[in-house]
């Protein structure tokens, strides 16, 4: 259990992090008269996100489990998804957040990731991350459960994302 947990709070640490560069890219953002788009969800995924990751371990501890291929194998879909991740952040640089924000004239991002695959940071970073999670914690609950709930988000997100971005590809199409 307790490779488990040290693991865990390794990507945990890495995600707060992230939240890091949100929270300063936020604050320019609104500088720059940003609007943001689906507050509420924006907090649903957020509470999700903590809920999922801590039923997980919270899940793994009830069950007394132990760290086990099922459990390195969750750590290397994780190391995939934060990779994503970062890169994401690399390439969105200042505009990217965990909320939902469109400035004015906001450039879209046109490199080989995001015209390959709609929605890297989702996709590619937060599914398999969820997975992740739960197969390094060997939560089978959480996932089943957890999984299904936040993606039920997700797809809101998705969708008021292609609404605020929609005036944006028109107009650099």
């Amino acid at each position: 259990m307790k490779y488990i947990i040290i693991t865990f709070i390794c990507f945990f640490v890495l995600r707060l992090v992230s939240l890091s560069f949100s929270i300063r890219n936020e604050k320019l953002l609104l500088k720059k008269r940003a609007k943001q788009y689906g507050k509420l969800n924006s907090l649903l995924l957020t509470l999700a996100h903590i809920a999922y990751y801590f039923g997980a371990l919270y899940e793994a501890y009830s069950k007394g489990s132990d760290f086990n291929s099922i459990s390195l194998a969750g750590i290397g879909v994780m190391t995939f998804a934060y990779g994503i991740l970062f890169y994401v952040i690399y390439k969105l640089r200042d505009v990217w957040t965990v909320k939902l924000y469109i400035v004015p004239n906001q450039r879209i991002e046109r490199s080989f990731l995001f015209r390959t695959v709609r929605h890297p940071n989702y996709f590619l970073n937060i599914i398999p991350e969820l997975i992740g999670v739960a197969l390094l914690c060997n939560a089978w609950t959480t996932l089943s459960i957890g999984f299904p709930l936040y993606l039920c988000l997700l797809i809101v997100r998705i969708r008021q994302e292609e609404v605020a971005m929609k005036g944006l590809w028109d107009t650099q199409a």
